[in-house]
């Protein structure tokens, strides 16, 4: 029996070290009991303490509790690696877990075993946006919250993920664009609290308690990590107030208010010269005053010690920890907080009431947990478990993703989508053309299976396949090999772009273009090429490939993001058409001149003509792109007709209002001034091709040149399914105040007074809002 045991244990082992050598991060845990406190069958005497009283409201619980710990125990409930209290029946907890895109690996709260050897990536968010599909980013919220849910109770997950990453694509340079929904506000918002919405809410619509606790990072105006010596723990972002409101901070206020997430996380750098975890009026004043975050504060890790040794903005670690807990931190990812709160309390510079604050807040998030009402396989969502990981639906939801988010942008007629059965050979060329790990990008998990471009491929047509380069990085691009392939093939299909090892967290990029020789093995193989020549570009931001787009030899462009574990079928829909592209570009490809010229670290979003300074995103860049936001090609060709629109909204102010006697540019977009001030725009959209196909419809706005006010700003977007000649209607119901509103130059939202122009497409309409 022991030589048994031992045999299993031996075979265990080798297989989890060659999983590890395959990237897919496999670890020997046999943990199967979830973590939880008041397990009153085996302790019938923590029945007597009120914090176990399910019948009772969460603050007579948290209060109970707290009034129960020592002042070291309440300690030990500020980091992020708590410490139980045995004698209270509560257990340790790990609050890092983290699900950006698919339960993770990233972060000590999650582990994949045997019992849950993976489980289903979803595209990187980057792609997801590029949907722009709201009630899919909710959908893939409710997924992976079950998925977690299910690794939970058999103690392979906590409760407590810290996604999503909704922070600002401002900057194409960025190495962690790829995990944000893209540059623009209205995009950011929606899918934070639509992500946050399905990762939290529960099916029998208990809006007092939570299924897994989401976290909206990073707070705030943060997106340098590590560019030319510029590194994000000690980065001060130079901020206007008006970027500020305009910008940077919609996507958190949405998180928060629309989306009722239970964590915000206050990011390393510094905001106008105050760290944002030490900062009161970001944190007490903003999301815990005006927003009333139902839930904790959240420092990203270790950014405490880099407010004391790389920021140097406090004296000693104990004016760090006081500052931070003070300003409205509940809780430390790290360590610091355990080492250095003892002593800031002895010293006088904080007390025990700020404490028992913080770990309120983080207690009370437990309890909507359900982590203090005993054994979660006894709650609901207790039936989950291991079966529910990995399910066929959740995989195909994966695909389903991936093929919707992939952007056409460039189709010479007769290229895309091609024949199964005109094509009888395909070369498949490129460093990307059968990888694996780098199509589910960073913030990953250990995926179900992995489909590479080359296998979605071949599963079609008979594919002969070259990589062209070593790697992404191409120092020395294999162009003869590939040549020869390309030349007898009936179409090519070259797989570029980059990896982790080019853009990540902590890793900003120097150039936009396509690394190494790779767009000389690109044009090499496209003059050799006999048929269609499709570039697909894999990468987590935009590339300048100018050269691509200005080349009839190269008939068609697709972006495709890190498209997940799926990512390879989902290329091979589109690309034989089993699958109609819908996906728009999510943010702006630059030219490569444009990050020569314009240093990452200014924040300004708005152009400066005095210093020849662009500006930033579709919204106020001047200068020339390479694709646009909002870019992306059908395979169907779709026509807009207005049915309903205004040609005047009126505004009614009171007599005595100053602007019945003066001129004004703009009035408050104050609750008095707008109050039921809306309007319906109905759009006509007929599919006028042979294909059938989705139409994403974006709705944008230019409002009057007022307050350095965008050149257009997206309202709204809505897809419509469409047979071939069919019709459709779509509604968008606009609220002035809320949608045509911008921000002036002190932080104040406005509605600018004149002509607005609504576009769709090429579709444009006028109308004036007056008083």
């Amino acid at each position: 029996m022991a030589l048994a045991k031992n045999t299993a244990f031996l075979f265990c082992y080798i297989l989890c070290i060659t999983l590890t050598n395959f990237g897919l991060n496999f670890r020997p845990v046999f943990a199967q009991i979830p973590t939880f406190a008041c397990d009153v069958s085996s302790n019938p005497g923590l029945k007597n303490f009120r914090f176990c009283d399910v019948s009772l409201d969460v603050k007579t619980r948290v209060d109970d509790l707290v009034n129960r710990l020592t002042l070291q125990e309440k300690i030990g409930f500020v980091v992020s690696g708590a410490k139980g209290v045995s004698n209270l029946g509560i257990p340790n907890y790990e609050w890092w877990s983290e699900a950006l895109h698919g339960v993770s690996y990233t972060g000590p709260g999650t582990h994949f075993t045997s019992l849950v050897p993976g489980a289903t990536s979803f595209p990187q968010v980057l792609l997801t946006g590029a949907t722009f599909n709201e009630s899919l980013f909710e959908l893939i919220g409710k997924v992976v919250s079950t998925e977690a849910r299910a690794m939970h109770n058999v103690g392979l997950a906590g409760l407590t993920f810290w996604s999503p990453n909704i922070n600002i694509f401002r900057d194409p340079r960025w190495g962690r664009g790829q995990e944000t929904p893209g540059e623009d506000p209205v995009l950011s918002s929606k899918y934070g609290a639509a992500y946050v919405r399905g990762l939290q809410q529960r099916d029998d619509g208990d809006k007092d308690k939570l299924k897994v606790a989401a976290c909206c990072k990073h707070y705030t105006a943060y997106d340098v990590d590590n560019w030319q010596g510029n590194l994000r723990y000690s980065f001060n972002a130079v901020v206007t107030q008006q970027d500020m409101e305009d910008t940077f901070q919609p996507p958190f206020k949405s998180c928060v208010l629309d989306g009722n997430v239970a964590s915000v996380m206050c990011s390393y750098n510094q905001v106008n010269g105050k760290p944002t975890c030490g900062d009161p009026d970001l944190l007490t004043g903003v999301i815990r005053g005006q927003w009333k975050l139902n839930g904790y504060i959240v420092s990203d890790c270790d950014s405490l010690k880099e407010m004391f040794s790389s920021q140097n903005y406090t004296k000693t670690p104990e004016e760090t920890a006081a500052l931070a807990i003070k300003s409205g931190l509940d809780l430390n990812c790290g360590s610091f907080l355990t080492d250095h709160t003892q002593a800031a309390i002895d010293r006088g510079l904080l007390n025990e009431t700020d404490i028992n604050k913080a770990i309120s807040n983080n207690f009370a998030t437990l309890m909507r947990l359900g982590f203090f009402d005993g054994d979660p396989r006894k709650q609901l969502y207790g039936n989950l478990g291991p079966k529910d990981v990995c399910t066929p639906a959740n995989q195909e939801l994966a695909r389903e993703v991936a093929r919707e988010g992939i952007v056409l942008l460039k189709n010479t007629e007769g290229s895309l989508p091609l024949s199964r059965t005109a094509i009888k050979s395909l070369a498949v060329i490129g460093p990307n053309a059968n990888v694996t790990k780098t199509m589910i990008g960073n913030y990953e998990g250990t995926p179900c299976k992995y489909t590479t471009p080359l296998q979605g491929l071949t599963a079609s047509v008979a594919t002969v396949y070259q990589p062209g380069c070593a790697d992404v990085s191409c120092a020395t691009a294999q162009v003869d090999e590939a040549k020869k392939v390309a030349a007898t093939a009936d179409a090519v299909v070259l797989i570029m772009g980059s990896d982790l090892s080019i853009e990540a967290e902590a890793k900003d990029r120097l150039d936009i273009t396509l690394p190494g020789q790779q767009s000389i093995l690109v044009t090499a193989v496209a003059n050799v090429s006999k048929g269609p020549v499709i570039l697909v570009i894999m990468s987590g931001g935009g590339m300048d490939v100018q050269f691509a787009k200005d080349d009839p030899k190269i008939t068609s462009i697709l972006w495709v993001g890190f498209p997940g574990e799926a990512g390879g079928a989902a290329i091979a829909d589109v690309i034989f058409g089993y699958y109609n592209p819908s996906g728009r570009l999510p943010m702006t490809w630059y030219p490569q001149s444009y990050v020569e010229k314009v240093p990452m670290t200014n924040m300004n979003m708005r152009p400066d003509p005095a210093t020849g300074y662009p500006g930033r995103t579709y919204r106020f860049y001047t200068g020339p792109t390479i694709f646009s936001f909002g870019d992306g090609l059908s395979y169907s060709q779709f026509n807009h007709s207005l049915v309903q629109a205004p040609n005047l909204v009126s505004i009614p102010l009171d007599e005595g209002h100053v602007c019945r006697s003066s001129k004004c540019d703009s009035i408050d977009a104050v609750e008095e001034t707008c109050k039921n001030i809306a309007f319906d725009i109905h759009l006509r959209v007929k599919n006028v091709g042979k294909m059938a196909g989705s139409d994403t419809v974006l709705l944008f706005s230019s409002p009057p040149r007022v307050h350095n006010a965008p050149q257009k700003h997206l309202l709204g977007f809505q897809k419509l399914h469409l047979t071939p000649m069919a019709e459709g209607l779509v509604r968008f119901n606009v609220d002035v105040c809320k949608h045509l509103s911008l921000v002036d130059e002190h932080g104040k939202r406005k509605v600018a007074l004149g002509p607005h122009v609504l576009h769709v497409g090429s579709l444009e309409h006028s109308f004036n809002v007056g008083i």
